[in-house]
């Protein structure tokens, strides 16, 4: 038996786990809804935060058993969308160009496009890596 690919980095969510009273961490991880409830309480009022650093290995292990390896590299675009997600270069890297460029333009289309792509990103990341693996 195979042992499943290591798609998350634990040293990539404890990077994000710094910032992490505002959910990065838990969004990293594909867990959408914790995190918008660490980010309006600031990470439970920074209890969860703090437990959540004993956490971390668990959410690592869950991630890499949920969502599918392949071209596109989960942490570089985690990276490219925390800190960069206003100018899209997280959409150019996962071969979305036109989108890339619509939110260079605008802002990440206004914040809204860079709050549906935490939402949503590994669940992307996953779909582009398994169309580029199925042909």
């Amino acid at each position: 038996m195979t042992e499943k690919p290591d798609t998350h980095s634990k040293v990539i969510g404890y990077l994000l786990w710094i910032f992490g009273f505002l959910g990065s961490h838990r969004f990293y991880y594909g867990k959408p809804i914790t995190g918008t409830i660490w980010f309006f309480t600031l990470g439970l009022f920074f209890i969860g935060w703090i437990i959540d650093l004993f956490l971390i290995p668990s959410m690592d292990r869950e991630a890499s058993r949920r969502f599918q390896e392949g071209e596109i590299n989960y942490n570089i675009c985690w990276i490219l969308l925390t800190f960069l997600g206003v100018f899209g270069l997280h959409r150019m890297y996962m071969g979305k160009w036109i989108t890339g460029i619509i939110y260079l333009f605008t802002g990440g289309l206004f914040f809204i496009g860079v709050l549906y792509d935490f939402w949503t990103l590994n669940s992307q990341i996953s779909e582009r890596n398994n169309e580029v693996r199925l042909g």
